[in-house]
């Protein structure tokens, strides 16, 4: 063993250190292949970049470079007038505000239903789960349609209120099958036996120690869902009629109609068609800004989100 050892350490003499790294020299082939790969790279990144580039700047340039395919990479001839009309319109400030308010309870009522849902499906001992998986799994391929729908939520008094954003849809089976695999594959189940040596039960142990370690899993549906409840335009064009409680998505539409060319004259018409395509524009921006500022921050979590239920070693 000794001999090893004195025949794989260096020599006294030696002038390379021990832990001295080694740089090969790349070869002419190297180099093509990392110039291809940063070609690459770059048009993947030029071609999910730029439609959102030229969204923005078409915000702001002159239409009617827009419309004639002169706009490039830099806004030409700027102008705010379609962000002043957007936001000079009152009704978008009460839809920002129904939309924040249908948003955030709604994904707390979401993650409150969905994650003890999970937790519970995912316990070997809770025998019905397999029959409770099917029923809900059967419901992602058939529903009653949109008539059954609007006579239910007609009976239960949901139409033209808030609950009609939140509660028929509290859970997404989809997020609640993610769940239940993270629940399943991730969560070693030795926590269980120390937690009940501990004399936890489960409500403890799913509050302590679980929840504890599924923050990622957390941030992945909360994210999910929170994204489905901002672009959420159905649910208000169909069940709401009070035009206090409609949606950003819908109020935007609105405004959006409100500005379509009305007019008999030429001239008159043009300029109204490129104010309304310049508000189009910022309507988009004004509609998907909060989901690009708060994505950076949960981006980190779906590093992890996405293993899921992979094969661990």
């Amino acid at each position: 063993m000794s001999e090893i050892a004195q025949s794989v350490a260096p020599q006294s003499g030696s002038s390379i250190p021990w832990n001295k790294k080694v740089h090969q020299r790349k070869s002419v082939g190297d180099w093509a292949v990392d110039i291809i790969l940063w070609l690459v790279v770059a048009l993947i990144v030029f071609v999910v970049v730029y439609p959102m580039w030229f969204i923005v700047i078409a915000s702001v340039s002159d239409q009617s470079m827009v419309s004639t395919g002169k706009l490039t990479l830099l806004p030409i001839g700027t102008t705010f007038a379609g962000y002043a009309r957007v936001f000079g319109d009152s009704r978008i400030w009460q839809g920002y505000l129904n939309t924040i308010i249908y948003t955030v309870v709604g994904t707390g009522v979401n993650l409150l239903v969905t994650l003890p849902a999970a937790f519970a499906l995912s316990r070997r001992e809770f025998r019905p789960r397999r029959v409770i998986m099917f029923l809900m799994t059967f419901t992602m391929y058939f529903s009653g349609g949109l008539i059954p729908s609007y006579l239910l939520f007609k009976n239960l008094n949901l139409l033209d209120s808030m609950w009609v954003f939140i509660l028929p849809g509290a859970v997404s089976v989809w997020n609640l099958i993610i769940a239940r695999s993270f629940f399943e594959t991730s969560i070693p189940e030795e926590l269980h036996d120390a937690a009940q040596i501990d004399g936890l039960r489960y409500t403890g142990y799913f509050l302590k120690i679980v929840l504890p370690l599924s923050s990622a899993i957390i941030a992945v549906i909360g994210l999910y869902y929170f994204v489905g409840h901002w672009n959420d335009y159905f649910t208000g064009l169909i069940y709401i009629q009070s035009a206090d409680k409609q949606p950003l998505q819908v109020v935007l539409q609105n405004i959006l109609l409100s500005n379509k060319t009305t007019s008999s004259s030429g001239t008159d018409m043009v300029m109204q068609q490129q104010l309304a395509d310049q508000i189009k524009y910022g309507v988009i921006i004004v509609s998907t800004l909060p989901l690009l500022v708060i994505y950076p921050f949960l981006q980190k979590y779906f590093n992890k989100g996405v293993m899921i239920g992979a094969v661990k070693g």
